[in-house]
Parts: structure tokens; sequence; C-alpha cells
């Protein structure tokens, strides 16, 4: 807020009076000026005649300082929130608006609720909540106990060949890239022979862990029909080797 003479008036008023008095001044026309404040040309003169009649003090808006007329009677807050309390405390605010419609003929919207909420200390902003702290899974301490395989689609050379797939078995204890390959696809086949080549160069591993790709599990639909073991599981199994 800024003062003109003896007058408060907010950043907006401020630039508002700058332009009527331009008008007044016949330095900008009535047009223009409406432009600028967007406002019909009508307007730009009813605020020519309250600045000559009133001066600045009659641009300045006579909502300032009164309640709008769309705020709920305090009488309707404290009710609303007693209910909350009493009932509703471990209710989010959109579910305890529909209660206190369907059971208590309280009316209020969402977002009001919700901020009288806050103010009461019932609901904590989303933004405003500690974050959980997602352990990370321990790593096996054991070269050979886990492995990780994946396929990751890319064009690894360029332009001078189509993309294709890296398939890549990753020791999980020590990051160490234990087995890499480069196929046309993410295909079952091409896996079974990148497995092969581990198993001749590093032997049985404990376990190997996979994402949820169809080559390593069965998708519903197709778990009702079958055991809903893939080839490649099937295969694991009889090596003795943990699931994927």
């Amino acid at each position: 807020m800024r003062g003109v003479g003896t007058v408060t008036m907010s950043a907006r008023e401020l630039d508002r009076l700058e332009v009527v008095r331009r008008v007044a001044e016949r330095r900008l026309t009535q047009r223009r000026a409406a432009e600028q404040l967007g406002l019909s040309e009508r307007q730009v003169r009813r605020l020519c005649r309250v600045l000559d009649q009133q001066g600045a003090a009659g641009l300045v808006s006579r909502k300032r300082g009164r309640p709008s007329n769309r705020k709920l009677p305090a009488a309707v807050r404290d009710e609303a929130l007693a209910l909350v309390r009493e009932r509703y405390a471990d209710f989010g605010p959109t579910l305890a608006v529909e209660k206190l419609a369907a059971e208590h003929g309280v009316a209020v919207s969402t977002e009001t609720l919700r901020q009288w909420m806050i103010g009461a200390g019932l609901w904590v902003p989303r933004s405003q909540r500690p974050r959980r702290a997602h352990q990370p899974r321990p790593r096996r301490s054991c070269l050979g106990e886990l492995v990780q395989i994946d396929g990751c689609e890319h064009a690894w050379f360029e332009d001078r060949s189509p993309p294709c797939t890296l398939l890549v078995y990753v020791d999980d204890a020590t990051s160490r890239l234990m087995e890499l390959r480069f196929a046309a696809s993410e295909s079952a086949f091409d896996y079974f022979a990148s497995t092969r080549a581990y198993l001749e160069r590093y032997g049985k591993p404990v376990a190997f862990y996979s994402d949820k790709a169809s080559i390593f599990r069965v998708s519903a639909p197709e778990a009702r029909r079958t055991a809903g073991i893939t080839q490649f599981s099937r295969a694991l199994s009889e090596l003795n080797i943990g699931p994927t």
C-alpha cells in the first residue's frame, strides 16, 4: 500500500489513478485507457467524473475492510469444526465435507473446510508433511549371491546401425558388470544365450533379479490359463537358481 495525500491506495489503484489522471489531462484517449485498465469506455468516463468530484479517494475500492459477501458466518465455521473434531478428526476435507452435508446438513465447499481445518490444526497440507524415508534395499554381501538382469533399448551405435537392446547382468554386491550382450530385441532366446554365457564363465548365482517384463513374469490374464511360470523362469528353476 502507498499513500496519496491522506489516502492509502494499493499498487493497482495507483496505476488506475495515473491512467485516469492522464485521461482527465487529455494526454490519453478514453479508448486507450479502457484497453489498459480492462474496462469499457463508459466506465472510464465514470472514473473521470469520480476523480473530478471526489479526488483520489473516490478511486479507492469501497470493499476494502469489509467482509466478503460470500464469507460464511462464524457460527457455521464453528459448528463444522466442532463436528470434525468430535466425529471426523481422521477424515480428509473431501470426505468430511460429504459427511457434514449428508449427516448434519452443514453445507460448505471442500476448499473452505480445508482452510478451516488447516487453521485449526486438524489437517496438514500435503506440501507441509514430512517426506517418508524409503530405506534402500541392502545389497547382498557376496559376489554371485544376486545378479540383476535387465535390457535397455537405445541407439547404441548412433546412426551407424539401427537401435538395438543391450542385455546387462550386474552383480548386486559389487555393481560389477558380469555379462553384456547386444540383441535385436529383449527376447527370451537372447536372455537364454546371455544366461548360458554367464553360467559358463562364473557358475550359478544364488538368484537372478529382474523387472516385471513378460519374459520373467506372466501377466494376470495369462496366469489364469497357465501355471504362471514363463519358460525362462522354468529353466532357472530346473537349475535350482532362485526366482527372478
